[in-house]
C-alpha cells in the first residue's frame, strides 16, 4: 500500500472539506430523487391527460420493481461493483430520462392516449434502475464516512421532495390562467429537475472525490480490503498498489458475510421496511385519489404532497438535536410499529374529517418518516469496517426499497376498498 493508505492517516475531524462534503452530499441526495419527486409533483398534469389510468399509483408501481430488482442484483454483487462507475451511471441515466420525459411530451404535443402512457411508464422504469444505482451506491459509499454525510444525504433526499413541491405550486400559480398553462408549468419544472441531475454528475465526478476528508475515508476503506473505491481514489490522484493474493484473501475472510450482516442488523432492516410500507401505502396514491373534494379544489392534493415533503425534510434534521435523537434499537422498533396506528386515522379522516385534519395527519406522516429514517441509517453502520459498512449500506437501501414496493402494492387496497375498478 502507499502512504495514503497508512493507518497513521490524520484525524478526519481535522481534515479540510467536511463542510463542503456535507453540502455536496446534500446536493447528491437531492439529485437522487428529484426526478422521481418531479413525477409525483406533476401528478395533476398526468391525471388531466390520463384520468382513467390511475397515473400516480401505476407509475409508482412501475417504478418500484425496476428499483428493487436492480438493487437486489447490485447488493448481491456490491463488493465487485466499481462505486464511481455505478453512481455516475445512475446520475447520467436520471438526467437522460428526465430529458426524455420532456422530449416525449414535446413530440406528442401533450396528448393523452395509451401509447404516450406506455412511453412514460418506460421512462419511469429507467428512473427505477437509476435510483438503485445511485441510492444504494451513495449510501454504501458514505456509510464508512462520518455520520454527518449520511444525515446530509438523506436530508437532500427529503429536500428534493420539498423543492419539487414548492416549484410545482409556483409554476401552477404562474401558469394557471394562461393558455395551456398546466403543460407549460410542467415543462419548466422538468427542465429545472434535469439541471439538478446534471449538476450531480459534475459534483460527484470532479468535486466530491477530491475533498481531503473523502480521500481519507476512502483510503482507510481500501486499507481494510475494499476494492470498490479504487476508481474514486484514482480520480483524486491517489494510486493504490494491488494487494498480493494472500493478503487479499486474509482481509476478505475477516469481513463479515452478507448473511451475517443481515442477521446482526435485522431489526434495523425491518425498521426501514416497515417505515416505508406504511408511508407508501398512503403517499402519494391515497392523497391524490381518496381524500375527497375540499375548498382547496385542484390545489388540495398538491398542498398535501407539499406538506408531507416539507415535514419529511424537517424530520430528517430533528436528530441533530441530540437530546431527542433516538438511538435505542428497541425504541426505534416501538416507534416504527406505532406508526401503523395512522392507518385507521387516515381512513376515518378521509371519510368524515375536513381538510385541516388531513393536512395535520400528512404532516405527521412526513415528520415521523424522516425522523426514523435518519436515526436508523446513521446508527446501523457504526462499529463495522469499511467494506462491511459499504455492504450494509446497500442492504439497508434494499430493505427500504422492498418496503416501498410493498407499500405501493398495498396502496391499491384503497382502490379495491372504494370499488374504483
Amino acid at each position: 500500500m502507499t502512504n495514503a493508505l497508512s493507518s497513521r492517516s490524520p484525524n478526519p475531524t481535522r481534515l479540510e472539506g467536511k463542510f463542503m462534503g456535507v453540502f455536496v452530499c446534500w446536493i447528491l441526495g437531492l439529485g437522487s430523487l428529484v426526478s422521481w419527486n418531479s413525477l409525483l409533483s406533476i401528478g395533476d398534469y398526468y391525471y388531466a391527460l390520463f384520468p382513467d389510468y390511475h397515473p400516480s399509483r401505476v407509475l409508482t408501481l412501475v417504478y418500484q420493481p425496476f428499483a428493487l430488482g436492480t438493487m437486489a442484483i447490485l447488493a448481491y454483487n456490491e463488493a465487485k461493483v466499481d462505486t464511481r462507475k455505478r453512481n455516475l451511471a445512475g446520475y447520467i441515466l436520471f438526467t437522460l430520462s428526465t430529458v426524455a420525459l420532456i422530449m416525449l411530451d414535446l413530440v406528442t404535443s401533450g396528448a393523452g392516449g395509451i401509447g404516450n402512457y406506455i412511453g412514460i411508464c418506460f421512462i419511469v422504469g429507467c428512473f427505477g434502475v437509476a435510483d438503485a444505482h445511485v441510492q444504494g451506491g451513495m449510501v454504501g459509499d458514505i456509510a464508512f464516512m462520518c455520520p454527518e454525510f449520511m444525515q446530509s444525504f438523506f436530508g437532500g433526499l427529503a429536500a428534493s421532495g420539498a423543492l419539487t413541491s414548492g416549484l410545482r405550486l409556483i409554476t401552477k400559480a404562474a401558469f394557471e390562467n394562461s393558455n395551456n398553462g398546466l403543460r407549460k408549468g410542467v415543462m419548466l419544472f422538468l427542465s429545472i429537475s434535469a439541471f439538478f441531475e446534471f449538476l450531480c454528475i459534475l459534483l460527484y465526478a470532479f468535486i466530491f472525490p477530491k475533498l481531503p476528508i473523502v480521500k481519507h475515508y476512502r483510503s482507510k476503506a481500501a486499507a481494510e480490503g475494499s476494492t470498490t473505491v479504487a476508481a474514486d481514489l484514482a480520480a483524486a490522484g491517489i494510486g493504490i498498489q494491488p494487494m498480493d493474493k494472500a493478503d487479499n484473501d486474509t482481509k476478505q475472510s475477516e469481513r463479515l458475510s452478507t448473511k451475517q450482516l443481515i442477521l446482526q442488523n435485522i431489526d434495523y432492516e425491518l425498521d426501514l421496511y416497515l417505515i416505508y410500507v406504511l408511508t407508501l401505502s398512503i403517499f402519494p396514491g391515497f392523497l391524490y385519489e381518496n381524500t375527497g373534494t375540499h375548498q382547496l379544489g385542484s390545489w388540495y392534493p398538491l398542498v398535501l404532497i407539499a406538506m408531507y415533503n416539507v415535514w419529511d425534510l424537517i424530520g430528517r434534521y430533528v436528530p441533530l438535536v441530540k437530546i431527542i435523537e433516538l438511538k435505542s434499537r428497541k425504541g426505534l422498533m416501538i416507534a416504527t410499529l406505532s406508526r401503523f396506528l395512522l392507518i385507521p386515522c387516515f381512513y376515518f379522516t378521509a371519510k368524515y374529517g375536513d381538510q385541516g385534519w388531513m393536512i395535520f395527519l400528512v404532516s405527521f406522516l412526513g415528520l415521523t418518516n424522516g425522523y426514523l429514517t435518519v436515526n436508523v441509517m446513521t446508527a446501523a453502520p457504526k462499529g463495522y469496517k469499511g467494506p462491511e459498512q459499504n455492504a450494509l449500506g446497500n442492504l439497508l437501501v434494499l430493505f427500504l426499497l422492498a418496503g416501498i414496493f410493498s407499500g405501493v402494492t398495498l396502496d391499491w387496497l384503497w382502490i379495491i376498498g372504494n370499488g374504483k375498478f
